[in-house]
């Protein structure tokens, strides 16, 4: 190289290392996950912990979850990183590894705790608090609810409440029959001559279907079945049946059980067929606490029947509250992958992609969902609190009581309020879920991520303990009766006190000053039982108008289903919002302003879905419901800043989630594909591997060639 050629060089080479020297501005860097997920963090104007305290009641609850958490995490048989790639078998054998851990707290922990427990364990393995409950939810919850004091003590001795000696299931359900109790076809007909009731399966549909427990684990069941004594039928009562030999687990003669195989999720369950061949049973083991039969046949019915339905309202409070806990664990999974997953730019000058939760159609799909969670949260506390004092209230009246009539109003207000709430947030619930894992993108449709598992777990609760179809007509059927009440002066329970002013309310408009004036409790409040009022209004009119064509009760309350059905949920979307709002206003001062905008997000965000019937009964104006739907962007947008901090305070652990694209510090990359690493292998023979190299190495005659088509050369 010539002299002036290197100097040239140098020259070059000092020119670009003094421009670099010069240079003062650093290119930005680009955050990563976890610095994404910190960033969200600071955000917070709220103590996160003392939200954490609030939903729980108590910072002294809080600690008891975490204590849960905790033990179930450390515990070997509740390991649950590998639930998704495990067989059927596998899934229920494990169940019942976890009875062994599980029955010791029973009797070594208060009821209120334990119940905790169980709440905690139902966000980790449904499948395993199913079965479980099974036992003690359903068919020991039938031995405490329909048997008398004695018959209780006997079952009790014999292990119903140990888990030793007997293992229990619930058999009401039949392959014909569900929802239907008083048509099961199962009969238990007395046989005076032994003392002793025969149960028998008449036809394929009695045959008891989607019996949990009963195709492998069972000894013994509370089987529902039509009384029969002396040729008459006195309805559908329940009996303990034993099934299997305590010793040698081998069936008892006349009973046949079998499996009913692979279902949409829940596998932990062996749920199974039961069909009774002229099974005998003691007198004893019918249930008497309510319908008693007597050595000599004589039937005794209980003065007030109504008061036997408190327990069958258990189960569908225990799922209004779920669907809150499950909706909280579907949005921690897709607001923190929200959070930290970046898609295109949404400015080009912006170093990095923009994360998803920065856009505002996916603020739009997931902070109403947010909204509703926390709705569904504190529901769920109040339909707690409405049940335990009905049960108070079972627990204490008498026939005689001179406060049976209010019992009797309490119990018929329960029982209508839990089956609208769980048909409304058990459909809400399961739509959100599936929402959910439609904003992960391509990642939702691997089961590592948890949604697609949470969905087939969770969609029994809109068919099981009451179709929501039935159990919503049922709820509207309640509020027809309760508008034709009002209409003759009965004062209404608070439930549905929109109905003691029907006078003004039927008519009433949104009379502020200013649209500014509609983002208020109050306003949102009126809106809801101004339209609920029309609503049954219109539900209760189309009842009678079936009544004065002739028509009998039953056959009036068919002809105005449709109306039932929109009178419940309309009804439903109104209590809700009324618990949050109640809720916010009993609040810690420094939560109110951050659960004010959760709120009002969920008050709008519903009247925006159901605009029709608010400008249909012209409480809103069509420039109102624009000022709505406005005001719905801009609560998502102001609820998306503290969206992490507010997901945070449900304090579940990475090992509740069990989900790597909802991990606490954000890093799904890694945690996802390290998953995927851990559960599949890489070098594993494949089980298939022959048949692929048989298909490409088979013997391929060759065919004789195609000949020239001469008009392709014209």
């Amino acid at each position: 190289m010539s002299d002036s050629a290197a100097s040239q060089r140098l020259a070059s080479v000092q020119s670009h290392l003094q421009v670099a020297a010069c240079s003062s501005k650093e290119e930005p860097r680009k955050k990563t996950p976890i610095e994404s997920m910190t960033e969200e963090r600071e955000k917070a104007t709220f103590d996160v912990r003392e939200l954490t305290y609030y939903l729980d009641g108590g910072e002294k609850n809080t600690k008891i979850r975490e204590k849960f958490m905790m033990e179930l995490e450390r515990d070997p048989t509740f390991r649950m990183y590998d639930m998704y790639d495990v067989t059927k078998d596998e899934i229920r054998v494990r169940t019942m590894e976890k009875f062994r851990t599980i029955v010791h707290y029973v009797s070594a922990e208060p009821v209120p705790i334990f119940t905790m427990r169980m709440q905690t364990i139902s966000l980790i393995d449904p499948g395993f608090w199913t079965r479980f409950g099974v036992h003690y939810g359903l068919f020991f919850g039938a031995l405490r609810g329909s048997a008398t004091s004695a018959q209780f003590s006997h079952w009790v001795s014999k292990g119903a409440l140990a888990l030793n000696g007997m293992v229990g299931c619930f058999a009401m359900t039949e392959l014909g029959h569900g929802s239907n109790v008083a048509g099961l076809e199962t009969t238990a007909t007395f046989d005076a001559a032994s003392d002793q009731f025969v149960i028998h399966t008449p036809s394929v549909t009695a045959t008891k279907w989607w019996i949990g427990g009963a195709a492998h684990t069972a000894t013994h069941c509370v089987v529902f079945a039509q009384l029969i004594v002396r040729g008459k039928r006195y309805g559908t009562k329940s009996f303990v049946v034993q099934l299997r030999d305590t010793r040698t687990y081998t069936l008892m003669p006349g009973v046949n059980i079998g499996d009913i195989g692979k279902k949409m999720g829940r596998d932990g369950i062996d749920n199974g067929w039961i069909q009774f061949t002229n099974v005998r049973i003691p007198r004893t083991n019918m249930l008497m606490k309510h319908t008693k039969v007597s050595r000599a046949g004589e039937v005794k019915e209980p003065p007030m029947a109504q008061l036997t339905y408190g327990a069958l309202i258990q189960g569908r409070v225990a799922m209004v509250v779920d669907s809150g806990n499950i909706a909280k664990k579907a949005l921690t999974i897709a607001g923190r992958y929200a959070a930290v997953r970046r898609q295109f730019q949404s400015n080009p000058h912006d170093v990095q992609e923009t994360k998803l939760i920065d856009y505002a159609i996916h603020q739009y799909r997931l902070m109403p969902l947010l909204a509703m969670a926390y709705a569904f949260h504190f529901t769920g506390v109040e339909t707690q609190k409405l049940y335990d004092n009905l049960m108070d209230k079972l627990e204490s009246t008498q026939p005689d009581d001179a406060g049976l009539q209010d019992t009797l109003e309490t119990l018929k207000e329960t029982h209508a309020t839990s089956a609208g709430l769980k048909a409304f947030c058990t459909w809400s619930t399961l739509s959100a879920i599936e929402a959910c894992r439609q904003t992960l993108g391509g990642h939702g449709y691997s089961a590592y991520t948890g949604l697609a598992t949470t969905y087939n777990d969770f969609a029994v609760h809109c068919t099981w303990e009451g179709d929501n179809t039935i159990l919503t007509l049922q709820s509207g059927r309640y509020l027809v009766s309760c508008y034709r009440e009002a209409l003759a002066g009965k004062i209404q329970p608070e439930g549905v006190d929109y109905l003691n002013s029907l006078d003004t309310l039927l008519t009433q408009g949104c009379a502020v000053k200013s649209n500014e004036e509609i983002l208020d409790f109050n306003i949102i409040q009126q809106a809801w039982g101004v339209v609920t009022a029309n609503v049954v209004k219109k539900a209760g009119d189309d009842f009678a108008e079936s009544l004065k064509q002739g028509m009998n009760p039953e056959a009036a309350y068919e002809e105005c289903s449709q109306a039932r059905l929109a009178a419940a949920k309309i009804h439903s979307f109104g209590y809700v919002f009324r618990r949050f709002a109640q809720a916010v206003k009993t609040a810690p001062e420094g939560l109110r302003p951050v659960l004010t905008k959760v709120c009002l997000l969920y008050g709008l965000y519903s009247i925006e879905q159901n605009a029709g019937f608010f400008l249909q009964y012209r409480y809103f104006t069509p420039s109102q419901m624009d000022y709505v739907r406005a005001q719905v962007n801009v609560l998502c947008r102001d609820v998306r800043q503290e969206y992490i901090p507010l997901i945070d305070a449900f304090n579940y652990s990475d090992y509740m989630i069990n989900s790597p694209l909802g991990v606490y510090d954000g890093n799904v990359y890694e945690k996802y594909f390290d998953q995927v690493k851990r559960q599949n292998p890489v070098g594993q023979p494949h089980p298939y591997l022959p048949l692929i190299q048989s298909l490409l190495r088979r013997d391929i005659e060759d065919d004789e060639p195609l000949e020239e088509d001469d008009e392709d050369d014209e």
